[in-house]
């Protein structure tokens, strides 16, 4: 309990980081309400390709790893599975809509939106459409071996991703998310090992 404290607190701080980026670019004088608001445009002219590869790779990254933690609710036996599902859809879901904000603010393609996820099918740690009807119809401890063992994949494809923007990005506040995909989803594929553990 106390590593997965640190842990969050670690990945809020880097969050934080990439807020206080964003903040202190803006200056302060917009008033746009709602989520992204000014943000994005505080990162227009400071991105490279790689910041854009990061975005446009990682929102459908990020959707698959939603719907596979939105499925956990009704088909996961252990309580512990369904925390994680619910802590990985809290933390995605935001990330999903800063980084399309950021795309439209560079004037870049949006992935498209309510596709499946098959044309990313050869992006690391993406499930294939076998693997996602299989653990759709996988129920209590069958789905939750299942999950653990997927979303450890996935996991892993995210901070392999993440690091290449580390190294490779130019825009602050997307630096500052790989820093903090790193840090959280390192910390739950750790989680994942152990709760598969004790499978």
């Amino acid at each position: 309990m106390t590593t997965r404290t640190l842990t969050r607190r670690a990945a809020l701080a880097a969050l934080a980081a990439a807020g206080a980026l964003v903040l202190a670019a803006c200056g302060g004088d917009h008033a746009d309400s709602g989520h992204g608001g000014s943000a994005p445009s505080a990162t227009a002219g400071a991105h490279n390709a790689q910041d854009v590869a990061f975005a446009q790779g990682m929102i459908p990254h990020h959707q698959q790893a939603l719907e596979m933690a939105r499925l956990a609710a009704g088909r996961a036996a252990s309580a512990e599975v369904r925390d994680l599902a619910a802590r990985i859809e809290k933390a995605q879901d935001p990330e999903i809509r800063t980084m399309t904000g950021w795309l439209r603010a560079w004037g870049e393609q949006l992935p498209m939106a309510g596709m499946d996820h098959s044309g990313h099918s050869g992006m690391s740690g993406m499930m294939s459409d076998a693997d996602m009807t299989a653990l759709r119809k996988a129920t209590g401890k069958d789905f939750d071996t299942r999950f653990l063992t997927l979303m450890t994949e996935h996991h892993r494809g995210a901070v392999e991703m993440a690091a290449t923007e580390r190294a490779k990005g130019r825009d602050g506040a997307a630096k500052a998310m790989a820093d903090a995909v790193v840090i959280a989803q390192s910390a739950e594929i750790k989680e994942m090992k152990r709760l598969l553990g004790t499978r």
